[in-house]
């Protein structure tokens, strides 16, 4: 059923009917069209173009719809009609005959669809904000476990300077929180209702766009109708807010396949989330992080195509906007599956400490804490860090840990060098040493990871 036949004397092709309708990715607005509709009859019975019992009538019959809905949503799929909004009042006119076509009075597809739309970003903001936390949640579990568990830290891929397993996760944990923190703002701004706004100009119809609004979550009604037919804004922000937080959950994906692989050694990744190969039997592929690692840049390129699409058009609404709900769909459940997929990452890992603690002790990573000798003995750190520059080469050559040099060896790079020199270099302390707030020390680490807890679950303590 088209809802605007009556301009035209022909019929659309069969190719531009395939080409324009929305149905087969807008059906999932089903149940938001439906609620939005039930707030729409309330608002005609206050200006009195339903009667009440007109207005239960039609909710009654949208409420039926919402239940077969619910049993199966596909079955949208089999209707041809051109959108989620044709299907819901095409179903309702079935049901309750000719008082079914009063229910468009005074509303658009545009405020119809923009409203529809910001109802699915509410509720799905609230989705991956679980599953965010329960993320986090992992990582703080594996963050307790191995709060000491030694392990390199990297710049520029190589060995830098020993952090923990435990402080590696709190790392992410940060990272997730600011993900979930840019949902909350953004959950904010889209907070305003369209619904009365009409095509562009606004509703004729005196209704109370407040009570309206508040009776579908909002906090407010849209105050501009040219702004709220055409506004995309949320769509753009929830799908760079997606592409931050994949590009963190990628990057968390390549620090695993690295500490996984056969050259490092650090972890082992559980079976229920690794494959072998169809030729090699020995391999044990971590392909769910890899996928993580290849997902992210569908998202990205969601937030490409949003952009893109929104960037020259005019105001207020044009069926170029029709593509923005393929985009953001796909977008947001590719980042709860690769959330989701995360914690179960996280949740089956092994650490594999001995070998963690052994790479720690290589590549020369208790440099700095030489450097730090040093200029606690008066050594300006200019002079000091081109000395233990010297110390390492000399190291190098010999093919031994910094720490292996004799006391002779260290004192003619500078006379201040003492004994007390190799206590400083041990990986405990260079470790313990940084126990300052957000540092690797293990009782920083272990101090973290219990304050994160009181945010994130308050009551495990008390179980």
């Amino acid at each position: 059923m088209a809802l605007w036949g009556g301009r035209f004397q022909g019929a659309a092709s069969e190719q531009f009917n395939a080409f324009n309708n929305s149905l087969p990715i807008d059906y999932r607005l089903a149940q938001q069209d439906i609620e939005g509709s039930i707030a729409w009859s309330v608002a005609l019975q206050t200006v009195g173009v339903l009667t009440q019992t007109e207005q239960q009538t039609i909710a009654d019959a949208l409420t039926q719809l919402s239940s077969k809905v619910n049993q199966d949503p596909s079955a949208l799929l089999q209707s041809d009609a051109e959108d989620i909004h044709s299907w819901v009042e095409m179903k309702l006119i079935e049901a309750v005959g000719d008082l079914g076509k009063k229910l468009h009075t005074g509303r658009s597809r545009n405020d119809q669809v923009a409203t529809d739309l910001k109802l699915w970003c509410k509720q799905t903001i609230e989705h991956i904000l679980s599953s965010i936390e329960i993320a986090i949640q992992a990582l703080l579990v594996v963050a307790e476990r191995e709060y000491a568990t030694v392990l390199p830290g990297y710049t520029h891929l190589q060995r830098a300077q020993p952090v923990t397993f435990g402080h590696w996760c709190m790392a992410y944990v940060e990272m997730l929180e600011r993900d979930a923190s840019r949902l909350k703002d953004c959950q904010k701004r889209l907070n305003t209702c369209p619904l009365g706004c009409g095509a562009l100009a606004g509703t004729a119809y005196l209704m109370d766009r407040t009570a309206l609004a508040q009776s579908l979550g909002f906090d407010s009604p849209a105050l501009n109708s040219l702004d709220a037919v055409s506004d995309r804004d949320h769509v753009i922000e929830m799908a760079s807010a997606a592409s931050i937080g994949m590009a963190h959950l990628s990057r968390m994906a390549e620090d695993l396949i690295f500490y996984n692989s056969g050259e490092a050694g650090f972890i082992e990744m559980s079976d229920t989330v690794t494959s072998g190969s169809s030729l090699m039997p020995q391999k044990k592929n971590p392909d769910a992080c890899e996928l993580i690692r290849g997902k992210s840049a569908r998202v990205f390129g969601a937030l490409t195509t949003l952009l893109t699409m929104m960037k020259g058009l005019p105001l207020a609404y044009n069926k170029d906007m029709q593509e923005d709900k393929e985009a953001i769909f796909d977008a947001m459940d590719t980042w709860i599956a690769c959330l989701d997929m995360t914690t179960l990452v996280i949740e089956g890992i092994k650490v594999h400490a001995s070998k963690t603690k052994l790479a720690a002790q290589q590549g020369y990573s208790n440099a700095t804490e030489l450097a730090d000798y040093l200029v606690a003995k008066g050594v300006p750190f200019r002079e000091a860090h081109h000395i233990v520059g010297q110390a390492v080469l000399q190291a190098i050559e010999h093919s031994l840990p910094l720490e292996s040099l004799s006391l002779n060896e260290f004192k003619a790079l500078h006379p201040a060098i003492e004994d007390d020199v190799y206590q400083s270099l041990s990986l405990e302390a260079s470790l313990n040493i940084r126990n300052n707030l957000g540092g690797a020390a293990p009782a920083q680490v272990k101090q973290a990871v219990a304050a994160k807890w009181q945010s994130h679950l308050p009551s495990k303590k008390g179980d």
